[in-house]
């Protein structure tokens, strides 16, 4: 590509760079995808762990319990609802994602084709010189003898 200039060249480093937020962006919904999914298999654990413990505790510590355990249940519901418009949020930045790579490529493919043409008419030209250096040798041969 030593003096092939696509004239499209901004676009794709503009294509490029969304691509490179895109992916951040990407990779940040789902770090906290991740979070929330943790979170939640923490107070699911939490909740076994206290559910199944023996009833031969006072009223007090019942009720105590009691009370843990429905906290623990809310916690639970309000994760699993955070997680769920995570997972829709993952899903909305994988089809950016998606996107941006695609409209990338589009460019990417014009300036392969545009690099490919410049080769082939490169070549064109240096092929009609051989011929007119060949055409010149044979006259010059015709006429030495």
């Amino acid at each position: 590509m030593e003096n092939y200039k696509f004239r499209l060249q901004k676009l794709l480093n503009i294509r490029m760079d969304k691509e490179d937020e895109s992916k951040r962006n990407f990779k940040e919904v789902q770090k906290e995808k991740v979070e929330v999914e943790n979170k939640l298999i923490h107070l699911q654990e939490n909740y076994k762990k206290y559910c199944n413990l023996c009833d031969k505790r006072s009223i007090v510590e019942q009720k105590i319990k009691y009370q843990y355990l429905s906290a623990l249940n809310v916690g639970i519901n309000q994760t699993s609802r955070e997680l769920k418009n995570k997972e829709k949020l993952l899903d909305n930045a994988r089809q950016e994602l998606n996107q941006k790579q695609i409209e990338r490529k589009i460019v990417e493919i014009l300036k392969e084709k545009g690099y490919e043409a410049f080769i082939k008419e490169k070549n064109l030209i240096e092929q009609k010189t051989n011929d007119e250096f060949a055409l010149y040798s044979h006259i010059k041969a015709i006429q030495g003898r």
